[in-house]
This record gives C-alpha cells, structure tokens and sequence, in this order.
C-alpha cells in the first residue's frame, strides 16, 4: 500500500501523546479530522493500530511495527533535511567513516573526542559496507573516509594516505606448539586448520591472496563473517588458528589467554590507508582526516587502542 508521511506523523505523535486530542493539537488540526485519517489508515490495513487502556491510546503489536518503520523513515528524513540545509548554505557537517577488516573500535573512541572537542557541531556517523569493500562505497559517496588495506580494482580513483604498517602473526591459545616460537615458516601452516574472515573465501572470484607465507600450504580453511570477536572466540576454543594484524590480535592476548607468533621468515606487513574522494573536502572531512592520520600514526596510542 501506499503510505503518506502525514500517516506516519500522525502515528507517532499519537503514540507519544496517548491521544487523538493531544496529537490533534501539537500537529494543529482538528480532532475530528486526525480520527477519519486514523479509521481510514486502519481500514486500509484492516488492522487495528491502537488500543484503548483508560483514557490513553496505546499502539499494539501491528502499531508498534509500523512505528518502527515510521520512526526511521521520519528520522532519516529529518537528518536529511537537515544535510540538505546544510549543503545549501556550504557547510556539510557530516563525515562517514568505515574500516576495512575491523569490527573490534577501541580505537576510534579517543579519535572521535578529540576531533568533537575542536569540532562539537560535527556529525560523525560510522557505517559499514557491502562485502567488506570500501573503496566501492567512497565512490558511490556512501562514505567520506575508509581505513582500508586490501588492494581493490578501483582504488587508483580515490586519494590514499598512508599511516602505518603493520605486521600478520599468527594467533594461537598460549599452551599451543607455536607459542613461543620467534616466527613461523610456509612449511609451519601445511595441513593447519585456518579460521579466517570470510573475505578469504577463495571461492570468490577474483580471491583475496590468503595472509600466509608463500608455499604454506593449509589441510583446512573455515571461514567465517568479518567479526573479530567470533573468530578470537574460536582459537581460543581450540577451533583452529588464525592470522590476523597485530594491532587487531594484541587487545585479545590478556583476556583470551592468547600468543601472537611472527609469520614469514621476512615480517608479513600490511599497509593501512585512509582514503578520500579526489576534489574539494568540506573543512570537518579535512579535520576528521587530520585527527584520524594523528591517532592511527602514533605506534603508542594505536598498540593501546587498536581493535
């Protein structure tokens, strides 16, 4: 069915009030007029929405549902409105950042604060993307900035920035054969069971190279979604081992009595990048960017922070 904003308004003011003579009010209309849309909304659902407890109105479980669905559209249509405005008149307030490979953030909290005490009417909104690829989404402006370290088909259209390596090891409970070990070799992973991110999949065509020295030769590989904490949770269950960036792994050694071992007998490193759309950048993005390259470039605040 076709629905009309002036339903949804009216279904959330109603709900918030308890009344069609409240809601009547604060939308300045009359009470009659609130009552037929309601009795024609509902006659089109052929569903009842609200239900009578003492003199309040009161949503049920088909009420409920669609005030979910209209709070979000409502709110999404604010924030909008509220983008628009703001574009209009040449200031854009919003930066959305996403991070590539990462669902564990204690390190963007500090981030976000410092950048919110010199910029508090900012908006920084974190999302994430489709397939764990960012660098589609900076191009389909769905983001502003993404931390990012897997190469990608496209990423010669975006604007990199270089801020740190960082090096793979192996991720293993404390009491397994590699811990201690000063580094692994390719012929240490032959016949490994591998739990790995789903991005690893190398059913996927084109298939992301596994993070392993060249020649290493895995028995089995799991794969899993790109959720930190699931695949910590199954090494340390004794489910496999990993490979994973130090400064994802070292956060989990403590609590999940984990050893991190160097892999390859030159250090594995990965590159991390923040990238950006080529052109103009609104003065929070710049900051944002700023703040972010200061954070993620300091060896000391990242091993303390990182996720």
């Amino acid at each position: 069915m076709d629905w009309d904003l002036r339903d949804l308004e009216l279904l959330r003011v109603t709900a918030e009030t308890g009344s069609l003579t409240a809601a009547a009010a604060r939308l300045h209309v009359s009470q009659p007029a609130l009552s037929q849309r309601l009795t024609r909304l509902e006659d089109r659902l052929a569903l009842r929405l609200f239900d009578r407890r003492g003199r309040r109105l009161v949503p049920n479980a088909a009420g409920q549902r669609v005030l979910a669905a209209a709070h979000h559209v409502l709110t999404e249509l604010q924030s909008a409105d509220r983008d628009l405005r703001d574009l209009k008149e040449g200031r854009d307030r919003r930066v959305r950042f996403t991070a590539q490979c990462s669902t564990t953030f204690q390190w963007l909290p500090p981030v976000i604060r410092a950048f919110r005490e010199r910029h508090p009417d900012a908006e920084i909104r974190i999302e994430t993307v489709p397939d764990d690829a960012p660098v589609p989404a900076l191009l389909a402006d769905r983001v502003d900035i993404a931390l990012l370290t897997k190469p990608d088909r496209e990423q010669d259209r975006v604007e990199l920035r270089r801020v740190f390596d960082d090096e793979m090891v192996a991720v293993v409970p404390d009491g397994h054969p590699w811990a201690g070990r000063s580094r692994l070799t390719a012929r240490d992973f032959d016949g490994v069971h591998l739990v790995l991110y789903d991005v690893y999949d190398q059913s996927r065509i084109p298939s992301v190279p596994l993070p392993l020295p060249p020649g290493a030769r895995p028995g089995r590989i799991t794969t899993m979604p790109v959720i930190t904490d699931l695949v910590v949770e199954m090494v340390a269950g004794g489910q496999g081992v990993t490979v994973l960036p130090n400064w994802v792994a070292a956060p989990y050694t403590a609590s999940h009595g984990l050893a991190l071992v160097p892999v390859g007998v030159r250090p594995l490193t990965r590159t991390w990048y923040l990238a950006t759309r080529p052109g103009p950048k609104s003065p929070y993005l710049l900051a944002f960017l700023e703040e972010l390259a200061a954070g993620l470039g300091d060896p000391a605040r990242k091993g303390a922070t990182a996720g």
